[in-house]
């Protein structure tokens, strides 16, 4: 964990100055829009807090809620855990947006931090990981394995965190194999195994041989290992599901950023800012890459994530050119966080059209 570049990265290790007394814990929750049991997305944010308190001891207390559905619902349990006396709250879905900017005007006092949302208020600050990084290497892996040129994706919300995931899973995809096509199945949920296995098995009776998922369970692996198909696993390493079909899993790490916000705001050096985190800060990993995997896929695999990893290759370097035949990033432009923050294309290739 590089928790000191990370701290160092963020502003945070000058002239900290205790801000909280000792004797009582600093009070965090979490709001979860999955299970703790998800094995993806909510597993890998309770492993985080899990992680934040082993670091601080008794120093901290945390909370957290698990399954709060995008919406009112959210804002009742985030007004909730401020009401209850939280100094820091964490709401770790898009969806949780708006419900976390309502309830942080009525609570000036806690800080707050949204996961993958581009929100921001004095006491709001946005995080997210650069996951994107991780679907390219996959796109890499999924376009040298698959036999049928046909590649499927289970998106949850289209969003543009999953707009660009896809898109950069699909750029991979081609970087290696010309004609590779990819097939799109919208579920509309971050979390719903059946659902998940049936856009699995949809994208498989289509001809698609290797799947890659924006959905938090393992369902889709457990359905590509029945049927004789590759996958990679989401959030967490979900390779003890599906050995044989399990490529590798794009593994999240929240822990490195939870320790270092608490670490902020206990010591009154907060400030609220847009971060992302990936491969550099080992906020995003590879994990389990599957031994039964041929020598050229997994050098490829291997090669990519140096070039990323090293800063060498950004997957939004332009020219690219939208499935509308637009410019939308320019040869020698490389997609600013901001820019990236609003992708609402798929790139040349993808025949597909992006839900409205």
């Amino acid at each position: 964990m590089k928790l000191k570049s990370l701290l160092v990265g963020l502003g945070l290790l000058a002239g900290m100055g205790t801000a909280y007394a000792e004797d009582d814990p600093f009070k965090v929750g979490f709001v979860y829009v999955g299970p703790v049991g998800d094995l993806g997305w909510s597993y890998e944010h309770d492993r985080g807090r899990k992680e934040l308190e082993e670091y601080f001891g008794d120093k901290v207390e945390t909370t957290y809620v698990e399954n709060v559905p995008e919406g009112a619902d959210a804002e009742r349990v985030i007004t909730q855990l401020a009401k209850a006396g939280n100094d820091l709250i964490f709401t770790t879905s898009f969806g949780f947006m708006n419900p976390t900017i309502k309830v942080a005007k009525r609570f000036p006092k806690v800080t707050f931090e949204h996961a993958t949302g581009y929100k921001r208020a004095k006491n709001v600050g946005t995080y997210v990981l650069r996951t994107y990084e991780g679907r390219y290497v996959s796109g890499v892996a999924a376009g040298m394995l698959t036999e049928t040129d046909t590649i499927g994706y289970i998106g949850s919300f289209p969003i543009p965190e999953v707009i660009r995931d896809i898109d950069s899973a699909f750029m991979g995809a081609k970087s290696v194999n010309p004609n590779v096509k990819m097939k799109i199945v919208w579920v509309n949920s971050w979390y719903d195994p059946g659902k998940e296995t049936d856009a699995a098995n949809a994208l498989m009776d289509q001809g698609v041989d290797v799947l890659l998922q924006h959905t938090d369970s393992p369902a889709p692996l457990i359905a590509a290992e029945k049927r004789g198909a590759r996958a990679v696993g989401q959030a967490s390493d979900q390779s003890q599901f599906a050995p044989k079909a399990h490529i590798f899993s794009v593994r999240d790490d929240w822990a490195p950023y939870y320790i270092s916000v608490v670490e902020a705001v206990m010591n009154g050096t907060y400030k609220p800012s847009d971060y992302w985190g990936g491969f550099q800060e080992d906020m995003l990993s590879l994990a389990s890459i599957n031994d039964n995997l041929p020598d050229d896929v997994r050098a490829k695999i291997d090669e990519t994530y140096e070039k990323i990893n090293s800063g060498e290759f950004h997957p939004f370097t332009g020219p690219i050119t939208d499935n509308k035949g637009n410019v939308v990033v320019p040869e020698g432009h490389t997609l600013t966080d901001q820019e990236l923050a609003q992708v609402n294309w798929y790139v040349e290739g993808i025949t597909d059209e992006i839900p409205r």
